[in-house]
């Protein structure tokens, strides 16, 4: 290993996923990292993704996994039960043999009752739908289903937003307070001209209408937001769900360790047995980690950053007095621009993943049901314990 004079800090990073409801996978990693007093200087994250890392960033009770374990049980416990589990005869292509197969209908309850602590269709607020501009259109003009403001009452319950806002980082300089801020880094797209947005702890105030414009995802039906005039947002994982080049961009100059909870598995056992099974596996491949190249190209230019520190250690060791000022200063200014100010390397990138469903069905995403919700949060602590360990 290479030990240069001029050594920089380092950040650990929690990168979170969208998903939907398989959020609560995420709420389980995080209750481990809370148990083994695991620490994080950013969380960034789109979707659901953002939702838990405000709540994680900004605990309004200074317990974040509690929060966060509370939010997701709140959500579940209000969602529909009207149209039961549906049972249906499936055959085992593997061990040729006939099998009941319980086919979940949380999924279809979401889409058709919504869940009342997070979203509702438009169909079932239609004498207040009618106060509103967007909403008083025919229904063959709308441009959203789902009325998604109501999780505003059910966030507010968990989320201090007064922690999510570059003042608390003043003050805490100003007194020399060594309480840990969290930077919250969330994602979105302009709708307008398809450009990322970042809306940064560090940089602005994160408020309400931020989280609403990050789940904004409008093949789900759900609105964009105008976060500010003329900018309209739509949820960030149309264009990454995983945010570590966002992370990188907002903060160029600290090395990172990096933990990514990802809750569309990358890689499964078998190949998709039906069509359900292949739309399921579709969508793992559109919201899956795309940062493998990242990862690549982090290692290539972690090695230039090496060669360009070990050269530079050797023109500030050796005399200068042969060499031109302006290429002295050169050599300078563009070591402090290229190594100090943007030479930020990876060194770890350490994955938790969820485990595919024994049976994937394309709406896995939307399932809010009590028993579903309990087993992924269960499912996130044992893997991040595993990951720990």
């Amino acid at each position: 290993m290479i030990n240069h004079t001029h050594k920089k800090d380092c950040e650990n990073v929690l990168i979170l996923q969208g998903g939907g409801s398989l959020g609560a996978f995420a709420c389980g990693v995080c209750k481990t990292f809370a148990k083994k007093n695991v620490e994080f200087d950013i969380i960034a994250g789109t979707s659901i993704g953002a939702i838990n890392g405000a709540i994680t960033a900004g605990s309004i009770n200074n317990d974040p996994s509690k929060d966060l374990e509370n939010f997701w049980l709140e959500i579940a416990e209000s969602n529909h039960r009207i149209i039961p589990d549906i049972f249906t005869l499936d055959y085992d292509n593997q061990n040729n043999i006939i099998k009941f197969n319980r086919a979940p209908s949380a999924s279809l309850n979401a889409a058709l009752f919504g869940v009342p602590k997070f979203f509702i269709p438009r169909w079932f607020n239609w004498n207040e739908s009618l106060n509103k501009k967007e909403n008083s259109k025919s229904p063959w003009n709308w441009t959203y289903i789902y009325d998604n403001t109501i999780l505003e009452k059910t966030i507010e319950k968990y989320i201090d937003f007064k922690k999510l806002s570059p003042e608390v980082r003043q003050k805490n300089n100003k007194t020399k307070n060594n309480k840990r801020n969290i930077r919250l880094i969330i994602t979105a797209v302009d709708v307008l001209s398809s450009n990322p947005i970042i809306f940064d702890s560090y940089k602005i105030q994160i408020e309400m209408k931020h989280l609403l414009a990050t789940i904004g995802y409008p093949q789900y039906g759900f609105p964009w937001v105008e976060v500010n005039n003329g900018v309209y947002a739509w949820d960030g994982s149309l264009l990454s769900n995983t945010p570590i080049r966002e992370v990188m961009i907002a903060s160029p100059s600290k090395d990172k360790n990096i933990f990514v909870v990802e809750n569309y598995p990358k890689q499964i056992d078998k190949l998709p047995e039906n069509m359900t099974e292949v739309q399921a596996r579709a969508k793992d491949i559109l919201f899956t980690d795309k940062d493998h190249s990242l990862e690549k190209m982090s290692k290539l230019i972690t090695r230039h950053i090496n060669l360009i520190e070990t050269l530079y250690d050797i023109f500030e060791d050796h005399d200068q007095s042969q060499i031109d000022k302006d290429i002295i200063q050169y050599i300078k200014k563009e070591h402090r621009i290229l190594v100090e100010k943007f030479g930020a390397k990876i060194l770890n990138i350490k994955k938790i993943s969820r485990d595919n469903f024994k049976s994937p069905y394309t709406l896995q995403n939307a399932d809010f049901s009590v028993n579903t919700i309990k087993e992924l949060i269960n499912q996130g602590e044992n893997k991040a314990l595993d990951a720990l360990n």
